[in-house]
């Protein structure tokens, strides 16, 4: 699994911490870096509340680009 560098972008761009977005989709602050790492897979319920409390889609967020295609 790829480092999430989307969430971290987007959650940068709202002035968030990993804190701040964790508490707010309900889930610790060590799941939520772990999603950024690339560590830990989320499931689709914990990807649609990280892309509404951060404003986009599944696709802008989660999507991974198949470079062989």
């Amino acid at each position: 699994m790829a480092k999430n560098l989307r969430i971290k972008s987007a959650r940068a761009a709202k002035d968030m911490s990993q804190k701040d977005l964790a508490e707010a989709v309900g889930v610790a602050r060590q799941t939520m870096n772990a999603i950024e790492k690339g560590d830990y897979n989320p499931s689709i319920k914990l990807c649609l509340a990280i892309c509404k409390v951060l404003g986009k889609t599944l696709d802008q967020l989660f999507w991974e680009e198949n470079e062989n295609e």
